[in-house]
């Protein structure tokens, strides 16, 4: 493990614990692994697709994962209508995409406090609580559904930053 990846605190998840907790505890895991698979990164070759022709980096992750914390548990769950998000409707790889000015130190202030209000919002409900927004045929979503979804998407995506990591510069592990 590389020593950046140990300035990032990441704990393993409960093996024994009530579902809520043990749900929290899976996605802080993945939420810290990819926090540890951008630490240290050189800022430069980090916002760079490293596998042509693919345009994917390791900041266009961290952003989308911050979008989608945000969309997931601030707008569909709580409702609580957050501005300022790209609009993927319109342009499905805005949130993964590197425009000028954007760093990577400034993704990972925005998905650390993005992470922050999703477990004041889970702390704060019931795993049965309904989403304030539904899909397109009317229904609601659970918080439990949107944890499992969440868990999902970002230990995906912890998939993809251990190729790209391990592309600019050798670095590998957990």
């Amino acid at each position: 493990m590389a020593e950046a990846e140990n300035a990032v605190e990441r704990r393993d998840p409960p093996a024994i614990a009530p579902e809520k907790e043990t749900l929290n505890g899976f996605l802080d895991y993945h939420r810290a692994t990819i926090l540890r698979k951008v630490s240290g990164v050189d800022e430069v070759k980090g916002s760079k697709p490293s596998m042509p022709p693919s345009t994917l980096n390791l900041l266009g992750l961290v952003k989308h994962l911050a979008v989608n914390e945000i969309w997931w548990f601030q707008d569909r769950f709580a409702g609580l209508n957050p501005q300022g998000l790209p609009d993927a409707d319109n342009d499905p790889e805005a949130d993964f995409r590197v425009e000028p000015g954007e760093t990577l130190e400034g993704y990972i202030a925005y998905y650390k406090e993005a992470c922050e209000k999703s477990r004041e919002i889970v702390a704060a409900h019931s795993l049965d609580d309904l989403s304030s927004a539904t899909d397109r045929a009317g229904r609601h979503y659970t918080l439990r559904w949107i944890m499992l979804h969440m868990l999902e998407e970002t230990a995906r995506h912890n998939g993809h930053a251990d190729f790209l990591r391990e592309g600019i510069d050798g670095v590998t592990g957990e």
